[in-house]
Order: C-alpha cells, then structure tokens, then sequence
C-alpha cells in the first residue's frame, strides 16, 4: 500500500514538474520571439525606418507594408510607426494599404516557429497548415478590401467619422501599457549586454539566430513533454474546444493578444498545439482571427501620444481595427470564403511536409522576393493618392 502511495506521490511530482517545464518553455518561446524581433531592429537599424519612403503610392505601401513587419519582426511596432508618421503628416490613404500589409507581415513568426516540428512528417504538416492559414486569411482579406479602398476609400472616410466622434481635447497617454515587455525585457536586455562588443549587423544576427534556436528547441520539447502529459485526455480537451462556440474563440483570441499586444506571440503559441495535435486546423482558425483584432490595441495606445495631427493618427489606427474586424466578419461570416484559408493552408502544409525545402522556397518567396518584385513594378506607375 506505501509503495502504490508513494508510486502516486512520485507521478504526482513529477506531473507538477513537467506543467513548470511547459510554462518555462513556454516563456523562452516568447523570449524567443522578442530575441528575433530586436535581432531584427539591431541588424537594420534607422534602415528599416527609411523603408517607408519607398511609400509613394497605395500599391508601394502596401508592400512596404509586408517588408518592414518581415524584417522588424513586430506588426505592433510597424502599426506604431505608421502611426508616428501619420502624425508626422504622412496620408493616410498611403498609411491605410501599409496597415494591411503590415497584417501579412507579422505571419512569418508562425511559419519560422512550425519549422520546429520539420523532423516530424505529420507534425510538421499539422503545424506548417496552422501557420500557414494566417497567412491566406490576411491574403484573402487584402484581396478583398485593398481593391476597394483604393476605389471607394471606405475604410478611411469610416475611420475619420469615428476619430472626429471620439475627438477629445486632451489625449490620456496609454502607451505604457506593455505586458509583454515587462516579463521578456529583462532577459533580453542580459543577452544584448553579452554582445555589447559586436559592431552592427553581428549583433542583430546573433539575436536572431539565438531567437531562432531558442524557438526549435522550445517546440521540441514542449510537444514531447505535452505528448506525454496529455496523451490520455487529448480527446477530452479536443471535445471541449470544439463544444466553443467560435465567437467565444476569437474572443479569447482577442484577449490574450491585448494583454501581450503581440498577436506573433498569439498565434505562434497556437502552432505547437496544432503540430501535436491537440487542437485541428478548425478549432485554431478562431483564435488566430481574434488575434488579427487584438493586435490593433497598439495602434490605438500609439495613437493616444499623438500631439499633431491627433484625429489623423486615430484615425489611422482605427483604420487598422475597422480593417480587421470587417475582415473577420465578412469572410469568417461567409462559408465559401471561410474555407479558402483552410484549404490553401493544408494543401500548401501537404506539399511542403512531402519537400521541407518548398517551406523555406515559400518563406524567402513571399515575403521579400514577390514583395520587391512587386515594389519595383509599382513604381512604374503614377502615385495612386
């Protein structure tokens, strides 16, 4: 009987163990990401910044959009210095397709985390097609909208209506509020102090490839150590997400991604459970929407600082929220075009778990080969103002 006891006391440990070792894991995933994102902003510096001059007509801006978030590695970032410029007295008919490349930007976090689970057939198919349908979604949704504002400029005029009916004399500065940055600044702060010495761009590499190992093994470890801890109630857990109704989901999406204000880190989270199978392709798509909402905090706070051009930022940033949302409406709304993301994403993870190679030809492809190709055909043509 002591033995059967302590037999349970030992799993019980070991159990409470293994539940710290995901949550530290868990936590070294998004240090990861920060380590990545200002690996980015070292190896770059003001250069990334001056990628907005390219911005000279919608098209530009919509590409510019995609490059800088690519690069920097933070749509929150990119959607504040839009913000910034805004202010600054840039368009916002120029800002506006910058928003939304922005959107198509930040996916390529979840891609580079999937490439965890590549020694894996079936679970780098499950994770690939989870970070993967964030990218058609956004894709669909600048397909959609990006034809019809540079025509009609609805998401603009309907902005400018709300930031004029919330126009307030004086501006309560909430950028501050950063959760994210309160529990990974630290650590990475220590990293960028070990490296100090390196002269730019070694230093940003040395981030971003330490951000990047950080990453593989972080996913590898979690999905064994969640194999292991779930493996008897993955039905149960997989029943209770699907009873959610998917409202609900992509409000906890939203949730989550306003109180880290980093929808990367959102949806990034999202793949690994994806990849284990612990949540279908079905079940994860609400969440990552909701993400796409909750990551227009930023720009709202980045808009509370604004002292010229006040109504202008605002209404830039509620270009972002206004853009998102409808996207989630219409298209989640709308059966037809509901499953376009999920069958774009699951035949590009079939083809590219078959040939790994195919996910890195379809990273380096489009978001920055297609993206520069496209750039330079834009500004063959007037500025679109």
């Amino acid at each position: 009987m002591n033995q059967t006891t302590n037999e349970k006391i030992s799993k019980q440990n070991n159990k409470i163990f293994n539940w710290f070792a995901v949550i530290i894991l868990v936590y070294f995933l998004i240090i990861a990401v920060s380590l990545i994102s200002e690996g980015f902003k070292l190896s770059v510096g003001e250069k990334a910044q001056n990628l907005f001059t390219f911005a000279t007509n919608p098209f530009a801006g919509l590409i510019v959009g995609i490059i800088a978030t690519a690069l920097i590695q933070s749509s929150s970032t990119v959607t504040s210095i839009i913000v910034g410029l805004v202010a600054g007295g840039l368009p916002v008919s120029i800002a506006v397709p910058m928003m939304m490349g922005s959107n198509l930007g930040t996916t390529i976090t979840n891609t580079i985390v999937s490439l965890g689970h590549i020694g894996n057939k079936e679970e780098f198919k499950k994770a690939f097609a989870a970070a993967t349908i964030h990218d058609f979604f956004n894709l669909l949704a600048v397909l959609i909208f990006f034809p019809l504002e540079i025509t009609t400029h609805f998401l603009e005029k309907t902005a400018l209506f709300f930031a004029n009916f919330l126009k307030v004399t004086q501006y309560t500065d909430l950028s501050g509020f950063k959760f994210i940055e309160f529990i990974t600044v630290p650590f990475v702060n220590l990293i960028k102090q070990v490296i100090v010495h390196l002269q730019q761009p070694f230093n940003g590499i040395v981030l971003i490839f330490l951000g990047i190992t950080i990453i593989l093994s972080s996913i590898f470890y979690i999905g064994n150590i969640l194999k292991s801890l779930l493996i008897n109630q993955t039905q149960s857990l997989l029943e209770t997400a699907t009873e959610k109704n998917a409202i609900v989901n992509i409000f906890l999406g939203t949730v989550v991604t306003i109180l880290v204000q980093s929808s990367s880190t959102t949806t990034s989270l999202m793949v690994p459970l994806a990849g284990i199978g612990l949540l279908s392709l079905e079940e994860i798509y609400p969440f990552i929407l909701g993400a796409n909402i909750g990551t227009c905090i930023t720009a709202l706070l980045a808009a509370t600082v604004a002292k010229e051009n006040a109504i202008a930022a605002l209404e830039i940033a509620l270009v972002h929220l206004l853009y998102n949302f409808s996207g989630v409406v219409i298209i989640y709304g709308v059966p037809l075009l509901r499953n376009i993301p999920i069958l774009g994403a699951k035949t590009l993870a079939y083809v590219a778990s078959e040939k790994p190679y195919i996910a890195l030809i379809y990273l380096i492809t489009i978001f920055f080969l297609l993206p520069i190709i496209i750039l330079k055909i834009s500004f063959q043509f007037s500025p679109v103002i």
